[in-house]
């Protein structure tokens, strides 16, 4: 307004009189140094009337004063991606990128990838896997010597006792050359008895993981259903409690579970009647369960016929009045919810791994192709287009694997908030990993079954099958 004026007619008189801006900008009683800004406490103010009526303080009931006594103080939250949301910047957890393992964990998983990756490229065979819809028995004898099936089970229970940084790095050769047995492994581990090694109590964790980490049994993770996927709280799986109280009778089918047809241990979830504390009503609340093929009445249907990931075994389970010993209960009753969203969160990262893992293959074979394909007289890696191509793989690579990464080790540093940053991992390695399969450049080969390994291998183990090159 009028001091605004005033202002700028006094900058342009102290300029023609030969004297600087800033003396012009002296402060006054009509405006402030700052732009008509009044800083106070770190707030901004446009005048100081503003600050005064802003800050006048309300009167205060003696319940409102009490109520903000009692109220807890909210930690704040240290992870990047959340407060990108509040429209913050907390690097905390991103800049330095984090790096955790000590020597010794690192020299440990130096002594493990020659191995593995050996044993993928010696011993496993995709093609032979793809054609047959299931793992080789002798891969999966293999895998079950190397202790690929307890990567992170404690070593005094029969696994490697693994971080979560070496399980990823792993998890990364495996996927760049078979995702197939890659998710065979992560439905057993990573969320198939992940909820025994969470919140299993040490009863429960003595009797049940030193077998699943030989892989002398295997686990599934039985959540999702005909109407209930991301909504994981609509489950209609029932579990009532018998009338002599040892028991709960569990019912329902679950579908899309990948070892369905394997496992001989299933981590499932339904709703129990619960009494609410406040109400005093009864209320149906999600609770988890160890239940084994053994009790009688889990039976699982036919493998799924899938376009990609042929080898891996998907079915759906069905309970019907499977008697579970309420030891078997995990965690509290009523806290299912809980368990199923932290055994997701814990292993959502290690789609990134794998997926990055998948990009690298593809990535080597596309290179490969370039750099021994000719057309017009040319290696075609001498063209804008492919470079290009190029380009975009590797970036899309770089970043999922370092997500990958960055999530784990603050996993393994104890960050009690990883859990946006770990479903953007997902969602993103999924996308990009399907954007890479289709940037594949031998795609002249068409879209056909019979074809050579170096032409197929990529898509196989990424489990899409590239469209032809038009």
């Amino acid at each position: 307004g009028g001091g605004r004026r005033r202002r700028m007619r006094s900058v342009k008189a102290a300029v023609w009189s030969g004297r600087s801006a800033a003396w012009a900008l002296r402060p006054r009683s009509w405006y402030s140094p700052a732009g008509c800004l009044v800083v106070n406490d770190g707030r901004l103010y446009s005048s100081p009337a503003t600050q005064a009526v802003l800050e006048k303080a309300a009167p205060e009931s003696a319940a409102t004063k009490a109520t903000k006594e009692k109220k807890p103080v909210a930690m704040e939250s240290k992870s990047f991606a959340v407060n990108m949301f509040r429209g913050l910047i907390i690097t905390e957890q991103v800049f330095p990128f984090p790096s955790v393992l000590n020597d010794e964990q690192a020299q440990f998983l130096r002594e493990l990838t020659g191995p593995v990756s050996r044993f993928f490229e010696e011993v496993n065979d995709p093609m032979a896997n793809d054609s047959l819809e299931m793992v080789e028995d002798k891969t999966m004898q293999g895998l079950k010597e190397m202790g690929a099936f307890g990567l992170q089970v404690p070593s005094e229970l029969g696994g490697l006792g693994l971080t979560n940084t070496q399980y990823a790095r792993l998890v990364e050769i495996v996927g760049m050359h078979d995702l197939s047995v890659g998710i065979t492994l992560g439905a057993h581990q990573s969320i198939g008895f992940k909820g025994i090694l969470l919140f299993g109590n040490e009863a429960q964790k003595k009797k049940y993981l030193p077998k699943l980490a030989t892989g002398e049994t295997m686990a599934a993770f039985c959540l999702t259903e005909t109407t209930s996927g991301s909504d994981a709280a609509s489950i209609k799986t029932t579990a009532v409690r018998s009338d002599c109280g040892k028991h709960y009778i569990l019912t329902g089918s679950k579908i899309w579970i990948s070892n369905g047809g394997l496992a001989d241990i299933f981590t499932v979830f339904a709703k129990v009647p619960v009494k609410d504390e406040e109400s005093g009503e009864m209320k149906d609340k999600i609770t988890t369960f160890i239940v084994e093929r053994g009790f009688g009445g889990v039976t699982s249907g036919p493998p799924e016929k899938k376009m990609g990931i042929k080898a891996s075994n998907t079915a759906e389970v069905h309970f019907d009045n499977v008697e579970v010993p309420v030891e078997n209960v995990v965690g509290e009753v009523g806290g299912g919810f809980k368990v199923a969203m932290n055994i997701l969160n814990n292993g959502r990262f290690g789609m990134a791994a794998a997926l990055s893992g998948t990009m690298k293959g593809v990535i080597s074979c596309a290179v490969d192709h370039a750099a021994n394909r000719t057309q017009f007289s040319s290696k075609i890696y001498n063209f804008g287009a492919i470079q290009e191509k190029v380009a975009q793989m590797a970036m899309l690579q770089y970043v999922t694997e370092s997500m990958a990464y960055m999530i784990s080790a603050n996993m393994d540093a104890g960050a009690a908030d990883f859990q946006i940053e770990a479903a953007i991992s997902k969602i993103f390695a999924s996308v990009s990993c399907l954007c890479v399969s289709a940037y594949y450049l031998p795609h002249c080969c068409g879209f056909k079954q019979q074809i050579t390994p170096r032409e197929n291998a990529p898509c196989l183990s990424s489990g899409i099958a590239p469209p032809p090159n038009p």
